[in-house]
């Protein structure tokens, strides 16, 4: 086969994978602005009397400022916070040698097979011993460590040379300073890879705010998401409306830091 021919193919292909992929969110558009909008089978491409109608009710009906207050809060607290703990946690198993590290890793890393449905009847038992059922927390004590984030920046902290740790021991630094100053400059694609990773898993946690926040007050997006279907009739223009204001977060900050996302990605040596 030529060569043209041969990328008129991978252009083709590549092409209906993207409309394949991105067809979902444009049904999902369509929908949110066709007032009265059911479901369908055949899906609509095009919207007869488009109208923000949808976008309204969700916002004057429901407290969805709040929700979305919710989400970004947990979300926000929950990214910050494993981004530390990761990194701190990484730095001592990559950059500090003590007996038996490999088996504590290797422990560590096993946590990341075990389901959250597992945990949650022994989380939510200690929890309501100290009080923090119906707390945000309560809800964000679980996420504050993640056996994925350590694994990340630990493989993108084995990837920076220890010739510069030694340097800078020359010059006087200590430990603290090595980390802050060589050590996290050096795995910014990898400290970005881990935020969208954090941030997305906890604005898209359902079962675990589902268990443990019990007051309407404290709902996150995907609970309110789910309680929009109604029992008999839903009204599918407002669901998507809310599907759709789901996304926007997760889609500005994936554009804001996508230059990160691959090379964070690729140095941790993950296929």
């Amino acid at each position: 086969m030529p060569e043209r021919l041969r990328r008129l193919a991978l252009v083709v292909v590549i092409a209906l994978g993207a409309i394949a992929m991105l067809f979902p969110f444009w049904w999902t558009f369509i929908t949110s602005i066709t007032p009265g909008a059911g479901f369908s089978i055949t899906p609509q491409l095009w919207p007869d009397d488009p109208s923000l109608s949808a976008y309204e009710r969700l916002f004057t009906e429901r407290p969805f400022a709040r929700v979305i207050g919710n989400s970004l809060l947990l979300a926000a607290i929950t990214t910050i916070v494993q981004l530390f703990t990761s990194a701190t946690a990484a730095y001592v198993f990559s950059r500090l040698p003590f007996r038996g590290r490999g088996v504590v890793f290797a422990v560590y890393l096993a946590t990341m097979m075990v389901p959250l449905q597992v945990l949650i009847v022994p989380l939510f038992a200690q929890l309501r011993t100290f009080g923090l059922i119906n707390t945000y927390l309560g809800a964000l004590l679980p996420t504050f460590a993640s056996a994925f984030g350590i694994f990340l920046l630990r493989q993108a902290m084995n990837q920076v040379p220890r010739d510069l740790d030694e340097a800078a021991t020359l010059d006087g630094a200590g430990h603290g300073r090595i980390f802050w100053q060589i050590i996290l400059p050096n795995i910014r694609p990898a400290l970005a890879t881990l935020t969208i990773f954090a941030f997305m898993g906890s604005w898209n946690s359902f079962l675990w705010p589902l268990i443990v926040l019990r007051s309407p007050e404290l709902q996150t997006l995907p609970i309110a998401l789910a309680a929009l279907q109604g029992q008999y009739t839903t009204a599918w223009d407002v669901v998507m409306a809310g599907s759709v204001i789901s996304v926007l977060p997760m889609l500005a900050l994936y554009l804001f830091a996508q230059k990160y996302v691959i090379q964070g990605v690729a140095s941790s040596g993950i296929k």
